[in-house]
């Protein structure tokens, strides 16, 4: 379905968002205002929901002074009672127990709601800390570089280990255009990258669809399509960082954004991309260096990823061999120690608590090589809307987006490991989970690794 959304002033207007596709669904009871110059308007929109007026603002020392202080000061004026809880970090900040300890810490019983000023880091862990404590929280969004703000989960930080948290959604996000335009440019290239990441959401979520039942939700899909859209076709206004360009980009990622908050979960905005992003993440971490940013990690995986669809689509079905499948397959002990050889005992344990689909049974594994050799064609068909990696690749050149995967710090070994092993983060049926039990994985992702290093 086409989702048109429209304006009454600043306030985005979705039109009534229905589907019969028979999963249940939560629909967005959500306030976003979209436009310039809006912190002045914070009490307006506010009011109507009626949140009390005990606030803790939590932000962090570089966003307070781009906006967390005139956001405070509009409030104070209001005659809001204001508690601040300024996360001070010399690095990155990093949405870990330390900084959920700080937030809590800031509550107190009289506190009625909770107000994040910031993007990805501070909205999710100001949705965990309002989920856990009960309490309604309110965003107001500073960057356009990741399609969280409305989400329903909470991606975190626990012993370098990313877990994604259930938790709410905002009651009121306000996106200040103004503010957003004047982001570091790496930020609206992590919004942009995270787009595009959708491509392989949505292919990932189709083969799912055919070869193990998962069920795709029609309005989610046609609302991360409608973003992906949206942001290709305003790349060059996204360059410029030009109002037009931040609203398209903007809007896209909260476009992208609902379809979690309907769903129920990332399914349709991440998948096999995120899990590489996740593990640059995690293998960084545990090694004491810094991660590269999020947003620019899924977009960078991107490519590698639409290469592998790329060959993986080119595999003649005559070539799905049960024979070879059958000598490649490992049991559940053999799969399990893969993921602790590739995450490290204490992430690979978590893992494998978490993944029922780690070593499924050779029955299983049978019957769906079967099914991608009975509707290779049907499959290529589905997925013909994926770009090739280098039209990709000459939309980034053009961005200045940072490329290859060593441009964030990513080595080779690092950038082959996540290529192995990342399949295995969650239990989502991927290209690469498919390619794994086809028993050529490893030939693929030599295959890619030479294509993308010409």
């Amino acid at each position: 379905m086409q989702v048109d959304i429209s304006y009454e002033g600043d306030k985005l207007v979705l039109p009534q968002l229905n589907c019969s596709c028979g999963i249940q669904h939560t629909y967005p009871d959500i306030d976003i205002y979209i436009g310039q110059d809006l912190i002045k308007n914070i009490p307006d929109y506010l009011e109507p929901r009626k949140l009390g007026s005990s606030v803790v603002v939590v932000t962090d020392n570089i966003i307070y002074e781009a906006a967390g202080a005139a956001v405070v000061a509009v409030l104070e004026q209001s005659g809001y009672q204001v508690n601040l809880c300024l996360l001070e970090r010399e690095e990155r900040l990093i949405p870990n127990e330390t900084a959920l300890g700080e937030i809590t810490l800031t509550l107190t019983n009289d506190t009625d709601f909770l107000l994040a000023v910031g993007s990805g880091v501070i909205t999710d862990l100001t949705r965990y800390a309002a989920h856990v404590s009960s309490r309604p929280f309110v965003v107001v969004g500073t960057a356009p570089s990741m399609d969280g703000y409305t989400s329903v989960t909470a991606p975190l930080t626990l012993g370098n280990h990313k877990v994604s948290k259930p938790a709410g959604y905002p009651q009121v996000l306000i996106c200040d255009l103004d503010i957003m335009s004047r982001a570091p440019y790496h930020m609206l290239l992590a919004g942009f990258g995270d787009v595009m990441g959708k491509y392989i959401s949505r292919a990932d979520w189709l083969l799912g669809d055919m070869v193990v039942g998962e069920k795709v939700c029609p309005l989610c899909f046609d609302l991360v399509t409608q973003a992906v859209e949206r942001c290709i076709n305003n790349a060059a206004e996204i360059k410029q960082q030009s109002i037009k360009g931040v609203r398209a980009l903007i809007e896209g990622l909260i476009l992208s954004g609902l379809t979690i908050l309907i769903f129920g979960y990332t399914r349709p905005v991440a998948s096999i991309e995120h899990n590489m992003a996740h593990y640059w993440e995690m293998m960084k971490l545990q090694a004491g260096l810094k991660p590269p940013q999020h947003g620019l990690a899924v977009g960078a995986a991107t490519i590698y990823c639409l290469q592998f669809f790329e060959r993986y689509l080119q595999l003649d079905p005559g070539r799905i061999q049960i024979e070879r499948a059958e000598q490649a397959y490992l049991d559940r002990a053999a799969c399990v120690q893969l993921v602790l050889d590739g995450y490290g005992e204490k992430i690979g344990s978590a893992i494998v608590r978490d993944n029922d689909q780690i070593g499924i049974s050779w029955a299983e594994t049978e019957r769906r090589i079967q099914i991608l050799a009975e509707n290779h064609e049907q499959i290529r068909r589905k997925l013909a809307f994926l770009p090739k990696a280098d039209q990709m690749l000459a939309v980034y050149r053009n961005l200045g987006y940072p490329w290859p995967a060593s441009a964030l710090g990513v080595d080779d070994q690092l950038l082959l490991n996540s290529l192995v092993y990342s399949k295995d983060y969650r239990s989502r049926y991927t290209v690469f989970k498919s390619a794994s039990e086809l028993g050529v994985l490893a030939e693929l992702v030599e295959q890619v690794i030479k294509d993308l290093s010409n």
